[in-house]
């Protein structure tokens, strides 16, 4: 029994220890008057962005968004850069070719069509 926990322990310290960086809150830049806190986390072997929460000018609001994905399918591709993947633009409801780059607290994120990029540089929130 002691062995078991002991193992148990390991593997949760293993799999904290796994953790991609840019796991966790990240406060989006204002986009049509908003803006929100997405929360990054493993969804299969990729990482997916969902919307946690919502802010206007007048503060925290409960917009339809909430709960929605915003990036999905994105891959670490080593050295702070995620590609693959997909990003919602709410304000406009489009979808976009998606890429990240993860710099201390900073998160580039890009949304594209064909050559051509627009982004936004996310902040972590706490």
């Amino acid at each position: 029994m002691k062995i078991l926990a002991i193992a148990a322990a390991f593997a949760l310290c293993a799999t904290a220890a796994l953790a991609d960086p840019v796991e966790g809150m990240w406060k989006t830049e204002v986009d049509d008057g908003a803006y929100a806190h997405v929360a990054i986390a493993p969804c299969g072997a990729k990482l997916c962005g969902t919307i946690a929460r919502t802010f206007n000018a007048s503060g925290e609001y409960a917009s339809p968004n909430i709960g929605k994905p915003i990036v999905w399918d994105m891959v670490a591709k080593g050295e702070g850069a995620y590609g693959d993947g997909k990003i919602w633009q709410p304000s406009t409801d489009k979808i976009y070719r998606s890429k990240m780059a993860l710099s201390g607290n900073s998160l580039k994120v890009s949304g594209c069509v064909g050559p051509i990029c627009k982004g936004q540089t996310w902040s972590r929130a706490n």
